[in-house]
């Protein structure tokens, strides 16, 4: 569905000291450095996937996305969507995708939602029949029947964010790029919005690729993430695979019944990640959890325990550091 390869994007920008005389300087004569935002990427992204595009600020993610839907022109490299060259921007082409962004709306601030529905629904030519049955479906799947009718200016912004999906999804696009689409939202609000997506992908099939600096979308909604990090390629593959590559050490979270001394839970083997009054936390080799419980719930008043991998932001965020590393040498 997405084929990506050597994508690059390259800006030209003019940088001055401050100063009027540096500024009268640069109308006559300027200078420009070359910022390299995407650097030669590659990809492939199959029909009905759902992918985590990940990176630290200032990768090349929304750059990237911009690309693949043909709101910025590549310097180089080609890529294809649904079998158009995004670039060139047909009709058909931009009928089968969306690109929806947590910062930016599209619902007309004074009017109801239901308003930028009908108006979505004749710039994209959608049947009346096919609109009327899709809106029904995006209404009960995210449960807005109630908000539609209100003007947009009323609305929280979980539910603005509810109104720009269905508004996004009403001419059933076969290709979806989410940046950041749950920022700024509160945890059921966000929880809400991840089982939306999910269903959207089952129920139609759709390509996900998804941007996110809340780690708990990318490991609710996507099993493969593609990391990139100053627009190059530095991971491609299972989400459960680069946590066991990064870390694949367990986390065990211990909640006792009384005060523990820290020596006895050093004694249990492992790293010590936090200890206090009522419980402790400690970093295991995968092979020794095992006895490391049995340990623990012999010598110990364990109360409850859970045994879990590591954060996942951890692991990112080590992923990213060791990039930073490589490209200093």
């Amino acid at each position: 569905m997405i084929s990506v390869r050597n994508l690059a994007k390259h800006y030209l920008v003019h940088r001055r000291p401050p100063g009027l005389l540096a500024a009268m300087r640069s109308v006559v004569a300027r200078r420009y450095e070359k910022v390299v935002a995407v650097d030669g990427l590659s990809f492939e992204i199959a029909a009905g996937e759902r992918v985590g595009f990940l990176g630290p600020n200032g990768a090349g993610k929304t750059t990237t996305l911009k690309m693949l839907s043909g709101l910025l022109h590549p310097t180089s490299g080609e890529a294809t969507v649904a079998g158009f060259t995004p670039r060139h921007r047909a009709p058909e082409f931009l009928r089968s995708i969306m690109l929806v962004t947590g910062q930016k709306q599209q619902l007309l601030w004074d009017l109801p939602p239901a308003e930028t529905f009908e108006l979505n629904r004749a710039i994209y030519d959608v049947p009346k029949a096919q609109y009327e049955e899709t809106r029904a479906e995006l209404v009960e799947l995210l449960g807005i029947g109630d908000l539609v009718r209100q003007p947009t200016r009323t609305l929280s912004l979980g539910e603005r964010m509810k109104c720009e999906l269905a508004a996004a999804l009403l001419h059933r696009p076969r290709v979806l790029f989410l940046d950041e689409p749950t920022i700024g939202l509160d945890v059921t609000m966000q929880s809400a919005m991840r089982g939306f997506i999910r269903s959207y992908n089952e129920r139609f099939g759709a390509t996900v690729v998804l941007t996110s600096h809340y780690m708990d979308d990318v490991a609710a909604l996507c099993p493969r993430v593609i990391v990139i990090d100053r627009g190059r390629l530095t991971y491609d593959g299972s989400l459960d695979a680069l946590v066991r590559e990064l870390s694949p050490d367990k986390r065990l979270t211990l909640r006792f019944a009384r005060a523990v001394a820290r020596g006895d839970v050093e004694a249990l083997g492992g790293r010590v990640v936090t200890c206090d009054d009522d419980g402790a936390v400690l970093q295991i080799a995968a092979h020794s959890t095992r006895s490391v419980v049995e340990r623990a719930l012999s010598s110990l008043p364990v109360e409850d325990l859970k045994i879990e991998d590591a954060p996942l932001e951890e692991v990112i965020a080590d992923l990213f550091a060791r990039n930073a590393k490589t490209d200093t040498r």
